[in-house]
């Protein structure tokens, strides 16, 4: 188990150091390239509601996504952290909303916003690999969210954002880490097999 934790641990610090290498015109050019995969290959169906995530630190800016599918009528949530061991909360959010800070340098939806369930997950990430496994900051609550939501039985599509520089060859996995259906990249929109070794 130490082994693990130390690995995810050096790969986080490899992670960021990968991504803190691409400068802001090329960080920008790639984001929109990604962007622009996701609005033309991501189709919610009529009323399924879209998570985002409001951009921290070098994450690439999915803002142009989420304000994209808001102009097609798509319900868009971003995530709050309502207790350290538990799921994720998806408040709604609309363009020209203004966002209250929340703790780890977040920001999100005022609490008198109505909350909802979404069924495709824009996922920020530090690494992923060809399997769909992703690496996180190590919180587990997209992890622990996927999983309620896949349990429920509803369909739900969790899809990675990253840079391409961001892939790995292999990321450490535990039991309750859980596979991504798809990861954008300016190199596109890549689905995830269903069954992986």
């Amino acid at each position: 188990m130490q082994d693990i934790v130390a690995e995810k641990k050096a790969l986080r610090a490899l992670a960021r150091a990968r991504r803190s290498t691409l400068g802001a015109d090329e960080a920008a050019r790639a984001g929109a390239e990604a962007c622009a995969a996701m609005l033309a290959g991501l189709s919610p169906a009529p009323g399924e509601e879209m998570s985002g995530y409001w951009p921290m630190g070098g994450e690439l800016d999915i803002r142009p996504v989420l304000r994209g599918f808001a102009a097609r009528g798509t319900p868009i949530l971003l995530p709050v952290v309502v207790a350290r061991d538990a799921q994720l909360a998806f408040r709604r959010w609309l363009p020209g909303d203004a966002l209250v800070p929340a703790g780890f340098g977040t920001s999100v939806p005022d609490p008198s916003r109505p909350e909802g369930t979404p069924g495709i997950l824009l996922v920020p990430l530090l690494a992923f690999d060809a399997r769909g496994f992703r690496l996180g900051h190590g919180g587990g609550y997209y992890d622990r969210t996927i999983a309620t939501l896949r349990a429920s039985g509803r369909p739900v599509r969790a899809v990675g954002v990253a840079f391409a520089c961001q892939e790995v060859e292999w990321v450490p996995v535990e039991a309750f880490d859980q596979r991504l259906d798809a990861v954008a990249t300016e190199r596109g929109l890549r689905a995830f097999a269903r069954s992986v070794a």
